[in-house]
């Protein structure tokens, strides 16, 4: 590993400044928020963009930027319709703290987001990654970012040999792009360091031949690019099973909205909860759906469970419920099963403490769903 300024010179920086900002100018990447140079787009986009890739956000923020066109938009917004704007991004707690930060910018900075790191850093939702981006981005300031493809392209430039999120690896990899990034051309600087990542210094196979930063780097050098960055294995995944239960009365669909503390926070959702493994075994007596009918009959000693979880989070008291059918997807390290059963035999009144209203079935497309709760949705609708 290289240390910097010692074994890395001032030549050595300049030169890595220079190829970073040529390469830039010729084949830096065409998106939205990088139209405009207003201080609310590029906070809407680095708060969509982390954990989510920009091919997943592009859509998102000009669909988010055109219901919310500037932060006094924002701030006087409900935030059902944030949260509905959000739909299907995840990780709800950005929106929502992109909604309090808006209201703090319109009542106590005049409509304009703080111009310097400290002052970006008091604002909900706003970490050391984005302050800075949004300093430098935005208003010119001098400072480097850190992020997953500036992160892999400093590990490799340095030949960093730990763990980049580590905290000694973290601490180094600050001190060097502060070190490294152009003070009088920050935002280029650092979007063509992001850039590069992005396109060339990928995390497998690297196209090191295309690199204009293949003469300085580190690792190359040294045959070890495919090694590096060092990161720890992957969490192993976790199986879990779910119960989704839509129970209709008419016209209307039990539901309830989550409130502050839990996962989803201010969506709305069907009765869901957990299952063991085995029970969710239990309830899958057939491997597919029935062709004639469309759903799936639960043997009566299977349906227990159901009945009973129904009864204990809503107070009703259901009979004959059926599947309707099974998604399958992934939150952070769980492997997600959820299992959609439908009932209409639906006996009593639900238990007041519970917070479970019944909805009418046309003012789906006005709640914020989670991403499978709108998936059900669309196939109760249809």
């Amino acid at each position: 590993m290289a240390t910097f300024p010692n074994d890395l010179d001032h030549s050595w920086r300049q030169t890595v400044r220079r190829r970073v900002l040529a390469w830039y100018r010729v084949n830096g990447r065409s998106l939205p928020w990088r139209e405009s140079a207003d201080p609310y787009y590029i906070w809407i986009s680095e708060i969509m963009l982390q954990q989510t890739t920009i091919a997943a956000v592009t859509a998102y923020f000009e669909r988010f930027c055109k219901q919310f066109p500037t932060v006094q938009h924002l701030a006087r917004a409900q935030e059902t319709d944030v949260l509905r704007q959000w739909e299907g991004l995840g990780y709800y707690s950005r929106a929502r703290n992109l909604h309090k930060a808006a209201r703090i910018i319109v009542d106590e900075h005049a409509g304009e987001l703080p111009d310097h790191v400290d002052g970006l850093l008091k604002l909900p939702g706003i970490g050391p990654y984005t302050a800075r981006a949004i300093a430098s981005l935005a208003y010119g300031h001098g400072v480097g970012i850190l992020e997953a493809n500036t992160i892999r392209v400093y590990s490799r430039l340095i030949g960093l040999d730990e763990n980049p999120r580590s905290t000694s690896g973290s601490r180094t990899l600050w001190k060097f792009a502060d070190w490294i990034v152009a003070p009088r051309s920050a935002s280029s600087f650092n979007q063509g360091a992001m850039d590069v990542g992005s396109t060339i210094c990928t995390p497998e196979d690297p196209s090191c031949s295309q690199c204009p930063l293949q003469n300085q780097c580190c690792s190359y050098k040294a045959g070890r690019q495919h090694e590096l960055p060092r990161t720890p294995p992957k969490k192993k995944m976790t199986d879990v099973t779910e119960v989704a239960l839509v129970l209709r009365r008419g016209s209307k669909i039990l539901m309830r909205q989550y409130s502050e503390g839990e996962r989803w926070a201010g969506l709305w959702d069907f009765v869901r909860f957990p299952v063991s493994i085995e029970q969710g075994n239990q309830l899958l007596l057939l491997p597919d759906l029935d062709t004639a009918g469309g759903a799936t009959l639960f043997a009566s000693e299977s349906t227990s469970c159901v009945v009973q979880a129904v009864r204990e989070h809503t107070g009703l008291l259901i009979s004959d419920p059926y599947l309707v059918t099974q998604i399958r997807h992934t939150v952070t390290r769980f492997r997600i099963r959820l299992l959609c059963v439908m009932a209409t035999r639906v006996h009593g009144s639900v238990d007041p403490t519970t917070g479970f209203r019944w909805q009418p079935q046309v003012r789906f497309d006005e709640l914020p769903l989670s991403t499978t709760a709108r998936a059900i949705a669309k196939l109760v609708s249809g």
